[in-house]
């Protein structure tokens, strides 16, 4: 029986944030968690604001910082606000959809400080990416932006939503990832929030979200790049069953010694709105407070729906009995959006505590 003994410990060191710069988008993806649009948006952040944000954010730790949205690059400040997180010694990186990504852009990014760029690519080709996307020709602006990243010399990732539609695609999608340079391959879990309530019936089961995964941690022992699974906590029960396969042991401790736990969200990762609401994550939206009024490292450190998710005896149903409830943590966007309780228990697990599922 898989023993809980050793997995790592709760705590609140701030490593990330998705600092959500605009909610403009160029594109209509169906499945944004934003649902956002060309706008405008009321309310975003000025940069004078953005600027004392950073100044907070160093106060509270020495996070990487995800420049999200939204479209980021439809900010006319951006590369104003890299430069300076930059400058406070912040490692700045950027989420977009890659089809704004020109010469000059690409130059920019590299210039402001930027060290990786995701870009997010939905299906194999444009049939399928274009149809998610909302936009005829976004999996062309996409691969153009790839290319330009790539002549700057500007690292950058690929980013891939799961959901029923693509289910089938995901080999395609890694091999397309490999074979045109990214640094690493992050899939994401559909959660359906925002406009991506509307695909709730798009959402794999369980069984295929068990599958899915268990593949994605094979190709994770002899892929080469990097392989991560977001929104998809289950993934690090996964890796912590098969971690007597000694062929993953130099593998896991070169590519994954930074990702010690599932759901980060409230525990070492947050989410930080255009308007400035802090969130547990993207998905979760609880307003836990705003940096409009409150100092960000207090809202961090004082958060009681931060302090909840900190405290793994809070949680409810199997998650809260689970030998691994400290390597995953179920999603808790998952359990909010069917239960209405986000310490519930994750409601796409098969895994029952006690059993080991896959064992070998």
């Amino acid at each position: 029986m898989p023993s809980g003994h050793g997995l790592p410990n709760s705590d609140n060191n701030l490593r990330m944030i998705a600092w959500e710069v605009t909610r403009r988008c160029n594109l209509n993806c169906l499945h944004c968690r934003a649902a956002a649009g060309c706008g405008p948006f009321g309310g975003e952040l000025s940069t004078n604001e953005c600027m004392g944000l950073l100044d907070a954010i160093v106060q509270a730790g020495n996070p990487v910082v995800i420049m999200t949205g939204g479209e980021p690059l439809l900010r006319p400040d951006i590369f104003d606000l890299a430069a300076a997180g930059t400058a406070k010694g912040l490692r700045m990186v950027m989420a977009t959809n890659g089809t704004l990504v020109d010469t000059a852009v690409a130059r920019q990014l590299i210039q402001s400080g930027i060290k990786r760029v995701s870009i997010s690519v939905d299906g194999k080709d444009a049939a399928g990416h274009d149809a998610l996307r909302g936009v005829p020709g976004a999996f062309a602006g996409a691969m153009a932006g790839i290319n330009e990243l790539k002549s700057a010399g500007m690292e950058f990732q690929i980013n891939t939503t799961i959901t029923a539609d693509n289910i089938d695609q995901i080999k395609d999608i890694l091999d397309l990832a490999v074979n045109i340079g990214a640094a690493a391959h992050h899939i994401f879990l559909l959660v359906p929030t925002g406009r991506g309530r509307n695909l709730a019936s798009r959402t794999i089961n369980a069984a295929d979200y068990e599958k899915t995964l268990l593949w994605f941690h094979e190709q994770s022992l002899s892929c080469g790049i990097q392989l991560k699974a977001t929104c998809a906590p289950h993934y690090f029960r996964i890796r912590h069953q098969q971690k007597d396969n000694n062929r993953e042991t130099k593998k896991l401790r070169g590519q994954f010694s930074e990702a010690t736990r599932g759901c980060l969200g409230g525990i070492s990762f947050c989410f930080i709105s255009h308007t400035g609401i802090v969130q547990p994550c993207g998905y979760l939206e609880l307003d836990c407070g705003n940096v409009r009024s409150e100092e960000f490292p207090v809202i961090w450190q004082n958060s009681e729906v931060f302090k909840n998710l900190r405290d793994p005896s809070k949680y409810d149903g199997k998650c809260g009995r689970c030998e691994f409830i400290k390597v995953c943590g179920g999603c808790r966007a998952r359990a909010y959006e069917k239960t209405g309780d986000y310490l519930a228990e994750e409601p796409l697990c098969l895994y029952e505590p006690g059993q080991k599922l896959f064992s070998r």
